[in-house]
């Protein structure tokens, strides 16, 4: 489920089947590396709808947390973990942050179960059946790591 009204409506009635939230973690840069800052938050972002469509109804997709990418790594971090501890207050029992930013792996705070790291691809020039074929195995990638975060937690 996405974060619309629509959704959080379903949402709202079903609840109690509903324990897990996934929140794409999109960085911004306005240096040298704009271009492939924004490459990778398009492909998390592309990834988070295919990932909804094969979890509807067991995961609500939360809005991007955005960040700046030359923020302090502890600032990040703080407020990621802020953000956490708020959606397991409401109800969530799992929370999963989807990223291509291989900053976040190094970030012993948060815990490896709960990150789904994905390299990005550069996606704009390609076919769009082979960008469908190259997100579709992307997902199947995602997919384990959910069921591990899922198993880890038990």
């Amino acid at each position: 489920m996405l974060w619309k009204a629509k959704d959080i409506d379903v949402y709202l009635e079903e609840k109690e089947y509903i324990d897990t939230a996934v929140i794409p973690l999109i960085p911004i840069s306005f240096g040298r590396n704009m271009k492939q800052t924004v490459e990778k938050g398009e492909f998390v972002q592309l990834l988070s709808l295919h990932l909804e469509r094969q979890f509807k109804g067991r995961m609500l997709f939360l809005p991007a947390y955005t960040y700046l990418s030359d923020e302090d790594e502890f600032k990040k971090t703080s407020n990621l973990l802020e953000w956490e501890k708020t959606i397991k207050e409401s109800g969530f029992k799992y929370v999963f942050f989807l990223t291509s930013d291989p900053v976040w792996r190094n970030m012993e705070q948060i815990a490896s179960e709960s990150l789904l790291f994905i390299p990005s691809i550069p996606l704009h020039d390609m076919d769009e059946q082979y960008k469908q074929s190259i997100m579709e195995d992307q997902v199947k990638q995602l997919m384990k790591g959910i069921v591990n975060g899922w198993q880890a937690s038990v």
